[in-house]
C-alpha cells in the first residue's frame, strides 16, 4: 500500500476531481451481478480518456501496483473484480462516438460507450451493429470486446471477435498501442488484435475500438416453433438455413422445462401455442429486401410441418408479440431462482453433436444426484448451450450442494468427450481460471503464460484472472 500512497495525488492530478470514486459512487463497481466475488480495490478511478489511462498505467507499472481494468460490470464468471486491492480502473467515462462512416460500414468508438449506444450509432447511419445480448443496456465495449461476448446474433454475424476491426489498447507499461485500423484486409504479421480480444484485461486495457457495420434489415419475421426433440431441431435449423439463403438470424433452443418455469413464475407469461411440447426453438429471420420474407417463412414452416420435422408453429403478428417471445426466452434464468439450489454452465460443442451432448450429460447428472433438473437453452445455431441444473424437486438442498463439484466435472467431461468447450461466451475469469488449467493442452497453457510473461512481464494486468 506504501506504494500506491506514493501515487494517489498524482492520479487524482491525472484525472481530475471526478475521476476518483469513493462512497455511494465506488461501491457499486466492487459487486458482480451473482455476488460470488466481493470486490477489493485500493483506489478506484475512471479515466476519461486513452491518454489519461495510459498516465494511470505508466505509474502502476513504476510502482509495481496491480490495475483491475472494468467496463459495464455485468461479467458473469468475475474477471472484472479485484481481489486483492488493486486499482481498479473502470472505462464508464469514456463515452465518444469517434466516427461513423456509412460508406465504409465502421464504427469507432470508445471503450466505456454501451453495447445499445453503439447500435444506436449505427441505427443513425442506417446501419447495423449486430452483436445483441442480454445487457446491452449497461455491458460496454471495451468490456464485450475483453470478453469475446456472443449473444443471440452469432449464427449470422459472428461473435465479438468477428466484429472487431481494430482497437486502442493500453498496454501494461502504459505505453498506448494504436491499432485502430479499419481495414478488412492486413496481412503484414501477428494480428494482435486478437490477443485483447477475449483477453479478459490480463494483457492490457481496451480504450478504443474499430467495429464492423452491416447494412440494416428491412425485414424480420421471427416464429416460435414446436419441436419433439432436439434432433429434430437440428433438422429444422438446416432447412431454414438452406430454404432461407442465409437468412436466419437467430436460433434459440428451449425445453418445455425450462419455459415451464417462466409460465410459473413470470407474471403475465404466455404460451404462444395452445398445447404443450417437449422442446421449443425461436427463430428469427431478416432480410435486406422488404414485403417477401413472410411469406418465405410460412411455406419454410409449413414444409417442416408436412414432414414432421416440427409440430407446431406461430408466426409473431407485430413487433410487440415478437418481443413477447423473446422474452420468454431472456427471462429463464430469472424463473430458475425460486427454484432452489442450482448449477449453471455455459458450453459450447459442435452443433451436431448438441442431441449427444444433451443425453450424455444428463445421464451423467442422474447418475451423480437423481432427479436433478435439467434446464437447458441457448443458440442452437452455434452450439452454444446454457446448460443449468436445478436440485431435485423437494430434494434435499444440501445433498445438492454437497454433490455440485462432482455434477460439474461431470459435465465438463461430457463436454470434453464431444470436442466442446467449457466457456462458450461467458469467459474465465476467476469461475473458470483452473478448470481451464486443468483441461486444456499443456501446449495452450504454456503458449498463454508465455504471452502473458512477455505483454506483462511485472503480472500486475488483472493478475489472478484467467491463467
Amino acid at each position: 500500500m506504501a506504494a500506491l500512497e506514493n501515487v494517489k495525488s498524482d492520479i487524482r492530478a491525472i484525472v481530475g476531481p471526478n475521476g476518483v470514486l469513493t462512497g455511494d459512487d465506488a461501491e457499486p463497481l466492487l459487486h458482480e451481478l451473482r455476488g460470488w466475488w466481493p470486490g477489493k480495490a485500493s483506489l478506484v478511478v475512471a479515466p476519461a480518456s486513452a491518454e489519461e489511462a495510459a498516465s494511470i498505467v505508466r505509474l502502476c507499472a513504476r510502482e509495481k501496483i496491480a490495475i483491475t481494468p472494468q467496463g459495464g460490470n455485468t461479467g458473469l464468471v468475475g474477471g472484472q473484480m479485484p481481489q486483492n486491492g488493486e486499482v481498479l480502473i473502470t472505462t464508464r467515462r469514456m463515452r465518444n462516438i469517434r466516427d461513423a462512416s456509412a460508406t465504409g460500414m465502421t464504427l469507432t468508438v470508445d471503450a466505456g460507450v454501451t453495447l445499445a449506444e453503439a447500435q444506436e450509432a449505427a441505427a443513425k447511419i442506417d446501419r447495423l451493429f449486430p452483436l445483441s445480448i442480454g445487457s446491452e443496456g449497461s455491458c460496454q465495449i471495451g468490456g464485450v470486446i475483453s470478453t469475446n461476448a456472443g449473444g443471440v446474433n452469432v449464427l449470422r454475424y459472428g461473435n465479438m471477435r468477428d466484429l472487431v476491426l481494430g482497437l486502442e489498447v493500453v498496454l501494461p507499461s502504459g505505453e498506448i498501442w494504436n491499432g485502430l485500423k479499419s481495414l478488412r484486409k492486413d496481412n503484414t504479421g501477428y494480428d494482435l488484435k486478437h490477443l485483447f480480444i477475449g483477453g479478459e484485461g490480463t494483457l492490457g486495457l481496451v480504450t478504443g475500438a474499430s467495429l464492423k457495420l452491416f447494412p440494416r434489415p428491412r425485414e424480420r419475421v421471427t416464429a416460435f416453433v414446436a419441436l419433439a426433440s432436439p434432433d429434430d431441431a437440428l433438422s429444422m435449423l438446416s432447412r431454414a438455413q438452406i430454404a432461407s439463403g442465409g437468412n436466419v438470424t437467430s436460433f434459440e433452443l428451449m425445453s418445455r422445462f425450462s419455459i415451464g418455469l417462466v409460465f410459473k413464475h413470470i407474471p403475465g407469461a404466455r404460451d404462444p401455442l395452445e398445447k404443450i411440447y417437449p422442446w421449443y426453438a425461436l427463430i428469427e429471420f431478416s432480410s435486406g429486401r422488404e414485403g417477401a420474407l413472410r411469406d418465405e417463412v410460412e411455406a419454410i414452416l409449413g414444409a417442416a410441418l408436412e414432414a414432421g420435422v416440427i409440430e407446431d408453429a406461430a408466426i409473431a403478428q407485430s413487433e410487440a408479440q415478437a418481443a413477447a417471445f423473446w422474452h420468454l426466452r431472456h427471462i429463464i434464468s430469472v424463473a430458475m431462482r425460486p427454484e432452489g439450489a442450482q448449477a449453471k454452465f455455459d458450453v459450447s460443442v459442435p452443433v451436431a453433436s448438441v442431441p449427444a451432448f444433451l443425453k450424455d450429460a444428463g445421464d451423467a447428472v442422474e447418475r451423480i444426484h437423481p432427479g436433478a433438473r435439467v434446464i437447458a437453452f441457448g443458440h442452437l445455431g452455434d452450439g452454444n448451450i446454457h446448460y443449468d441444473l436445478l436440485q431435485a424437486e423437494g430434494g434435499d438442498r444440501a445433498a445438492f450442494e454437497t454433490a455440485e463439484d462432482e455434477i460439474e466435472q461431470a459435465v465438463y467431461d461430457a463436454i470434453d468427450r464431444h470436442k466442446g468447450s467449457i466457456s462458450a461466451e461467458h469467459g474465465v475469469g476467476l469461475a473458470r481460471r483452473d478448470d481451464i488449467a486443468r483441461r486444456k493442452q499443456p501446449a495452450e497453457i504454456a503458449m498463454m503464460r508465455a504471452i502473458k510473461r512477455a505483454l506483462d512481464p511485472q503480472g500486475i494486468m488483472n493478475p489472478g484472472k484467467m491463467i
